[in-house]
This record gives structure tokens, sequence and C-alpha cells, in this order.
């Protein structure tokens, strides 16, 4: 696909998703463009999920909220439909994962609310163009995820862990990427812990819940930044009859540029 950073370019990713030409995870694909983490759920649960949002910005960013039975966020995107432009879905039926298919157009329905929320792809292009490497990118893997011991806030029947993702870097280069990613709050801003996982529940570093592990150098720690799965956490507990979410690491590519989400 080309590397030029256009909206062009975003709706060539998404049409080769649509296309079923492309159904793996999205990290550095249409470099330059803002990724979401996805959540569809019915209308009767929809306030809930928002207030919960609301209530735990860091992992739960929101981007853009569609109007009932509505598969298009013009906000992100002129020809965007969240039914097919995701490489991969999770269906969950009360609170049970069942089944992840690459297209969800016989799933939709006229109650589906559709939520598109930040997603750490976003800050990792301001590192790595602040000379910070990311570890998964260089493995060319889908980065870690963890579910902590730190829970959300609670809205109606959501509530649950949070989860992280991480990245290890020296003690210099971590102070760096704190201030490198709170630039960026719309995208899970500064990181929530630094250092022993075990702090935060996380028993193995090695055996992450959601993801691919990576290696750690010596002199490195790591870094974790509240992630867009934590939802997926929430719905587990919320259970309702029906949800669709992103599968871990395939993103729904806009044509929002990175440095619009710039807060300074």
């Amino acid at each position: 696909m080309p590397a030029q950073t256009s909206p062009a370019h975003a709706a060539a990713v998404r049409r080769a998703v649509r296309d079923g030409r492309h159904d793996a995870h999205t990290s550095g694909l249409a470099p330059g463009h803002v990724q979401g983490n996805l959540v569809i759920l019915p209308r009767e649960l929809a306030g809930d999920f928002l207030l919960f949002c609301q209530r735990n910005p860091k992992p739960c960013p929101v981007l853009a909220v569609g109007d009932a039975g509505d598969p298009r966020l013009p906000t992100l995107g002129a020809d965007l439909d969240v039914r097919t432009d995701v490489p991969r879905y999770r269906v969950w039926r009360h609170g049970e994962l069942v089944e992840e298919p690459t297209d969800i157009r016989a799933l939709w329905r006229d109650d589906l609310v559709s939520f598109v929320l930040g997603c750490s792809f976003s800050f990792e292009e301001a590192l790595l163009a602040a000379g910070l490497g990311v570890r998964h990118i260089e493995m060319q893997r889908n980065v870690p995820m963890y579910r902590t011991n730190m829970a959300t806030v609670p809205s109606g029947p959501f509530r649950g862990p949070m989860v992280v993702s991480m990245r290890p870097y020296t003690a210099a280069d971590a102070i760096r990427a704190v201030q490198v990613t709170a630039r960026f709050p719309a995208v899970h801003g500064a990181p929530v812990h630094l250092g022993d996982p075990a702090q935060i529940g996380i028993a193995d570093l090695s055996r992450p819940d959601y993801g691919d592990a990576v290696e750690l150098h010596a002199g490195e720690m790591p870094v974790f930044w509240a992630c867009g799965v934590t939802p997926q956490a929430a719905i587990e507990q919320a259970r309702p009859a029906l949800c669709i979410t992103h599968a871990p690491g395939a993103m729904l590519v806009t044509d929002l540029l990175n440095p619009q989400l710039a807060a300074f």
C-alpha cells in the first residue's frame, strides 16, 4: 500500500479490509492516521457505556459515537462503515466470546450504537518520531496487553479491571516516553505505571492476556499505558445479550490525522 499520509490512503486501507484483502492487525498501516477501538452495543445500554467511558477516560477516550442503526461515522471518514471496515471483529453474547468474523453486516440491527475509542497506535507514531523505539513494531508483533488489579469506575452494568499495553524502555527513555505521550490524552495519554508489573497484578510479562509477548533487554523496565481493550473486560462483566468489538490489534483506520489529537 502507498506510504503517503492522506485521506485517500486511509480509505484504501479500509477498502482492503472491506474486500477481504487484509484481516490481521493494523499496526503500521496508514501511517499518520488515527486508528480506533470499536464497541457496538444495543441502544438500551449505550447511555451506561458512554458514562463508563467518561468515568474512565484513560482506557476509554471517546473519539466518536454513532446514531442508533447507522453504521457510518462521518466525522472519522466519509466512506467509513463499521460493519465492514475492521479486519476482525469479536461477537459477544451474554459476556461470552462466540465468534470472530471479518464482516458483521448479517448481525447489524436498527438499535445498535457504535463507539470508537482512541488507540495507542497514534501515540506510537509520536514515540517513533521522538527517536524512541517501539519493541513490538521492531519484532513485527501485536502489542502485549495485560489485565491488571486496577479497577475501573463502574457505570450501570459496566465494570472490571483496567487493561494495559506494555512497551519496554530504559529509565531515561521512559521519562521521555511520558513526556511524549502526555500530549495525546485522546489516545490514552501518559503511562499509568512504570516498573514492577506485580504492583498492578501482572504475574508474568511473557504471558500477555492479549497480543504477543516482547523481549525486555538489559537495563530496561516495562512501561504500561491504559488500553482500549479495557471495555472488553467490562463487557464480560456486564454480559449484554449482544456486543460487538474489534479483535485486539485489529483497529478501525480513520481519516483523522494523529497531530490533530495533540493537546499542546
